[in-house]
């Protein structure tokens, strides 16, 4: 037998490689739910980036990529992309995982390394054999609105475990500084919390005369004077005030509803309350601060010296210890919420909008109602304990069904909904740098929840309109999403003062029925029954009357 020629074993080769792939293929099918293999994503990914225009690819974003280019790019990014990439971008949605090749992570490193002008030209055109359509929408004469997107996509980058590691061993060496050290570079950012109420939540009435809101002699029920108060607590819905007695603070026994404009009493119950009065007298004036609230409102409270960097919520609550980044600015060097996993990102805020208990309970013998020694970017769970829920009985935290009972439990609720499971983030509604909007949402709540759910939206509801939905009028406070889906009905701690739940559940009348938790139509229809909003539903036929009826 003569020996097969160079040419002949190439072509043999190849003939064996096809063979092995068209065998494989038809093995395997050719379906869109197949996970592609690494070689294929690698494949389809190196074509994608050989296609794109050399000079498309060396283009830089000419336009600024500053807060405001990334809240427009943001808001094309919910309206034209999350359907796919998801609001966290990271692809993990019905259509991402079920088209081949699958919809990237464009927080990944291979998304992230690709050149401005790369993402630039795969928004405007399109990748061919794939699900990623042209945007033309998006070519305005000066293109700002997709660059501003190639902007948006910037901010999404996640961090390496490379980059990880650099980041935990330069926050580790870094200090508190105070948030006036981020003012010089962040000026914007700076002026807009200092306007928010996590900026003002504190306040020393030596520095701010005009802290202390009501006249203190029409105080009736617990007499005090101005000297007596070292601070206050609360601007909003309620204002408490606090003495010092050696090197800690403690409330004074009355305090002032701000709605009502009367005097209160102030006092925690012995029991029947939160957890930690059992580990305490019931006097007041022996309840110390430090260990009850001060760990939440202020930044860095050492538990032994008992000092603050600064009182309220400052820069580096959220964003860790930040010497190191002011001294060099990287983002290697500051801990960014946004550029975390959406659990990290979330326990930020949950560390403190929460009703729960440090795992060891007590802590060097005293008890916490703080989570001690967390900072953002290390894992809350290691140090924090949600508070148990116990369906079909309502108490102190919680309604029957587990919605929050009380105030300062946003936490408590985000994690039991499909919001949380599906990766948004406290972020993705609140700015809380500040915004003209109430509780700081990034857009007005009648709009906000329109960018991921608006009429016939893949995320629902689908329908033709907004008003086949809500059943009211465009426009009428019924129509807004917030009125059905986040009702009012979490105690704020005086009378009528009340703020929204954010399990996003929708709490039937026949709920209210069985087991006396507030529901969406008669809170707002006061004077109608529950029988009466029972029957209406039922006249919704988009509707299931099982979920009508859900007791």
């Amino acid at each position: 037998m003569r020996t097969l020629s160079r040419t002949g074993w190439v072509l043999l080769s190849i003939a064996v490689i096809v063979l092995a792939v068209t065998t494989t293929i038809k093995m395997r099918g050719f379906g869109a739910t197949e996970k592609p293999s690494r070689i294929e994503a690698a494949l389809a990914r190196g074509v994608r980036n050989f296609a794109i225009p050399r000079a498309e690819a060396h283009r830089v974003n000419p336009y600024p990529s500053d807060a405001l280019a990334q809240q427009q790019g943001r808001e094309l990014f919910l309206t034209r992309c999350a359907v796919c990439h998801g609001v966290d971008g990271s692809g993990a949605t019905p259509i991402g995982q079920n088209t081949s090749p699958r919809v990237p992570d464009l927080r990944s490193v291979a998304t992230q390394d690709l050149s401005d002008g790369q993402i630039h030209y795969i928004i405007e055109n399109g990748v061919q054999l794939t699900g990623m359509p042209a945007m033309p929408g998006l070519r305005s004469p000066a293109k700002e609105d997709s660059w501003a997107l190639v902007s948006y996509i910037r901010s999404m980058r996640t961090t390496s475990n490379i980059d990880a590691k650099r980041l935990r061993a330069s926050t580790e060496n870094a200090h508190y500084v105070g948030s006036q050290s981020c003012q010089s570079c962040h000026a914007d950012i700076y002026e807009r919390w200092k306007k928010t109420p996590m900026a003002n939540v504190v306040r020393d009435p030596r520095q701010h005369p005009d802290a202390i809101l009501p006249d203190l002699k029409t105080n009736n029920v617990a007499k005090f004077t101005a000297d007596q108060v070292a601070l206050v607590y609360g601007s909003i819905w309620k204002q408490r005030y606090f003495t010092k007695i050696g090197d800690d603070y403690y409330p004074l026994s009355a305090q002032w509803d701000i709605g009502n404009k009367k005097w209160m009493k102030y006092h925690v119950p012995d029991t029947g309350a939160d957890w930690w009065t059992a580990y305490y007298p019931s006097d007041n004036l022996q309840r110390p601060t430090g260990p009850t609230c001060d760990g939440c409102h202020s930044v860095n409270y050492d538990i032994h010296t008992k000092q603050v960097t600064e009182w309220n919520v400052g820069c580096e609550r959220c964003h860790g210890p930040g010497s190191e980044h002011v001294a060099h600015p990287t983002r290697l060097n500051i801990q960014n919420p946004s550029q975390m996993d959406s659990v990290a990102s979330n326990d930020t805020c949950i560390q403190c909008h929460s009703q729960g208990q440090p795992k060891t309970k007590l802590i060097e013998g005293k008890a916490y109602d703080w989570p001690v020694g967390y900072h953002v970017g290390k894992n809350l769970q290691d140090y924090w304990n949600l508070e148990d829920i116990t369906l079909g009985q309502t108490d102190f935290l919680h309604f029957a069904d587990g919605t929050a009972h009380k105030n300062r439990m946003q936490g408590n609720d985000f994690i039991q909904s499909v919001m949380y499971e599906k990766g948004v983030t406290c972020a993705s509604c609140h700015d809380v740098h500040g915004t003209g909007n109430y509780a700081q949402l990034r857009k007005p709540a009648d709009k906000i929840c329109l960018d991921c759910h608006a009429a016939n939206s893949p995320n629902g509801p689908h329908v033709a309109s907004l008003e086949e939905h809500t059943h009211h009028k465009a426009g009428s406070p019924g129509s807004q999403c917030i009125a059905c889906h986040m009702p009012k009905i979490e105690a704020q701690g005086v009378p009528g003062a009340f703020v929204r739940s954010h399990t996003f559940k929708f709490i039937s009348p026949a709920m209210t029925d069985k087991y006396k938790i507030p529901n969406s139509c008669t809170s707002c229809h006061k004077d109608k029954s529950t029988d009466w909003a029972t029957k209406e539903l039922l006249t919704w036929k988009e509707i299931s009357p099982w979920r009508v009826a859900q007791r």
